[in-house]
């Protein structure tokens, strides 16, 4: 008997996944949450990048209603703080499993909202339930030091305190998994947060928001802990950015965005993590696995339609194996299967809108205007396809230099290892970098203090696909923040250094004698 072909309708599946995930594709969905569903704001109307469909209205945030959300998230902050860190992982742990539970419906709203193909649907849940995972983890070490003292008598020491509530301010291109990375660990750091997602991805915020507040009553926890405002930046995002009550906001979007945020923020002498944008670049050395570039370099330039800040941009090949690996490159990206991402054998689906599509569109102009040469695709398509692009350019032209948010990869040439490591820095992003090479030399020169100079340097793999294990984040203009593992929990909690004196004096440090 043959196997039941799964649904790839946007309306089928979407009438299936909306039950279980608490959404309606009839009635307006509220877009606010403070413990309470609503939302005053103008409704906004999702449709889908796959075909254009209606998915679902949302209530966006008014004023009012953010000022009543700030406030709840404030209200369940002091007994949330109070609650031991093993405690908050527990319910951390809990939205882990509930999230396992949901996963194919979760995973098939992201690719119905997003337009990513199922796999990379399905992998951007499982990244929440990792994250979760770790955090659990996190909430039993959330240690500091003890600290030599030169004074006698005196003990000193290094502790960590709950920060506050935590703004989010996410992007379309990964709408729940960058929620997931910053809340899990406020979360268990004794944070309540407060999320904007993307408006271009309103419904995957909801779901969540919905899922966690399920797993807080069940849990007898105030579920304003997770809070959630839907709108625009110049309405929501603005009041966030600029709301002193607001101690740490972390923003994921473009350059633009971050500079705004970051200087808004820092008038207020609040704090910012940000993670703007990548112009991510792979060098394939002569020693190179070429086999295994082309697959990593495929992925990483044609994975999400181009829309990860880990994108590949930019492929700098040594001279000597660059007519081997293009004429490859070429090859692959004629492979690709482009179109409905709800069907399992597609590799690349739409992007998210029509601007994206028109800005992609514009940039292969000016790589042309600038003298570079298309090898293959940069054709636009019904509704928001495009055939993934290769172009031969410059470094230097202005529209290498500014990252363009679609499947567009430059080509460079190099001669050494110098130059292409030159290369690979001179541009404003430093977010992630690969080097493919056998040579030992050359991946830990690479990995130097004189190698690349990102967030995020690999070896024999690309630049897309970040392990929750890792900090996650970049350098220069990507924003300098870090998310996700290793030590990112403390950019959540605040820094403590305490002394006690437990002798019958009173020494002075540095040997300073007064009175």
């Amino acid at each position: 008997m043959a196997a039941k072909k799964s649904p790839t309708s946007v309306s089928t599946v979407s009438r299936a996944i909306f039950r279980q995930l608490g959404l309606s594709s009839t009635t307006i969905n509220a877009g606010v949450f403070s413990g309470v569903w609503g939302g005053q704001g103008p409704v906004i109307e999702k449709h889908s990048p796959i075909d254009g469909a209606l998915l679902g209205r949302v209530a966006t945030a008014s004023p009012a209603d953010y000022e009543r959300t700030v406030r709840a998230a404030h209200k369940a902050f002091p007994i949330w703080r109070d609650l031991p860190g093993p405690k908050r992982g527990e319910v951390v742990r809990r939205l882990g499993v509930a999230l396992r539970e949901l996963k194919v419906p979760l995973a098939r709203l992201v690719s119905l909202e997003a337009g990513k193909i199922l796999a990379e649907g399905e992998g951007e849940v499982q990244e929440m339930i990792d994250i979760c995972d770790f955090a659990v983890g996190i909430s039993r070490q959330l240690h500091g030091l003890t600290i030599a003292t030169e004074r006698p008598g005196h003990r000193m020491m290094e502790t960590w305190h709950p920060l506050g509530v935590v703004g989010i301010i996410s992007a379309f291109n990964f709408p729940v998994a960058v929620w997931s990375w910053n809340t899990a660990l406020a979360a268990v750091c004794g944070d309540t947060t407060l999320w904007k997602p993307s408006e271009k991805t309103p419904l995957t915020g909801i779901a969540c928001i919905k899922i966690a507040e399920r797993v807080c009553r069940d849990c007898g926890v105030d579920p304003a802990i997770f809070s959630l405002v839907v709108g625009d930046g110049p309405k929501v995002g603005e009041l966030m950015t600029k709301d002193k009550r607001l101690p740490l906001i972390s923003a994921t979007g473009s350059t633009r965005m971050g500079r705004r945020v970051g200087e808004v923020v820092a008038q207020r002498f609040g704090r910012s993590l940000l993670e703007l944008g990548g112009n991510n670049a792979i060098i394939v050395a002569p020693s190179a696995d070429l086999k295994l570039a082309l697959g990593g370099i495929l992925f990483g330039a044609v994975g999400t339609a181009g829309q990860r800040c880990t994108s590949t941009r930019r492929l700098i090949v040594h001279e000597s194996v660059k007519p081997k690996l293009v004429q490859s490159l070429v090859t692959g990206y004629r492979h690709v299967k482009i179109g409905n991402p709800l069907r399992p054998d597609t590799l690349m689906g739409p992007l998210i809108d029509r601007a994206a599509v028109d800005h992609m569109m514009t940039a292969i102009a000016a790589a042309q205007a600038a003298g570079g040469k298309v090898l293959c695709g940069g054709e636009r398509k019904r509704g928001n396809y495009v055939t993934p692009c290769i172009i031969e350019a410059k470094n230097h032209w202005p529209v290498v230099q500014t990252e363009t948010f679609a499947p567009i990869l430059y080509v460079m040439t190099y001669r050494t290892l110098t130059e292409a490591i030159t290369l690979q820095n001179a541009v404003p992003q430093g977010l992630s970098s690969a080097i493919f090479t056998n040579d030992l030399r050359e991946a830990e020169t690479f990995l130097a203090a004189r190698g690349s100079d990102c967030g995020i340097a690999n070896v024999n793999i690309g630049t897309s696909g970040a392990e929750i294990g890792g900090a996650f984040g970049g350098e220069k203009e990507t924003g300098g923040g870090r998310e996700s593992g290793s030590d990112a929990w403390k950019a959540y909690m605040r820094r403590q250094t305490a002394t006690i004196n437990y002798s019958k004096d009173l020494p002075l440090a540095q040997g300073i004698k007064f009175g």
